[in-house]
């Protein structure tokens, strides 16, 4: 599937939109990590160490791929949060390079307070959100390819 040769004003509206939903979501999340007195990188390095796969271990490697920050800058936070009492990390046995970050309980406890806004906003206002998104995948009134955005086929 390429790029449409032309674009449309409707997509261009619905690009601007997405972009404008995203940016409300993201500075509301910031004044929200502000006010449980996290800066808005470590509540989602916090995010990033509760949220991670099943069976995926929050190495500093796996946060920095996952936050697509350097190695360097993922250790700085969790100096951060570990001189804040928010995180551990420790060292694997057989290979003292490896550092698995884990929370602490107080690190626990900012992060819920801050998910929870967040959560809850999504599901009073998500449809907004959800709506930018739709009309991008539109394409002539149907779905691009049939599948809806949570990538299921559409009847």
């Amino acid at each position: 599937m390429g790029v449409p040769t032309s674009i449309t004003s409707e997509e261009y509206r619905a690009l601007a939109e997405l972009r404008h939903r995203i940016r409300l979501f993201v500075h509301e999340g910031d004044a929200k990590a502000h006010a449980a007195g996290l800066e808005p990188q470590q509540y989602l390095i916090l995010l990033a160490i509760r949220g991670l796969p099943d069976g995926t271990e929050a190495t500093i490697r796996v946060l920095a791929e996952r936050m697509a920050l350097k190695h360097h800058s993922v250790v700085e936070l969790v100096d951060r949060l570990e001189q804040r009492g928010l995180v551990k990390r420790s060292r694997y046995r057989d290979d003292r390079r490896r550092v698995l970050v884990s929370l602490l309980p107080r690190g626990e406890k900012l992060l819920e307070e801050v998910a929870r806004h967040r959560i809850s906003e999504l599901r009073t206002s998500g449809a907004a959100l959800v709506s930018a998104i739709e009309a991008l995948l539109q394409k002539n009134g149907r779905a691009v390819g049939g599948i809806d955005f949570r990538g299921r086929r559409r009847k």
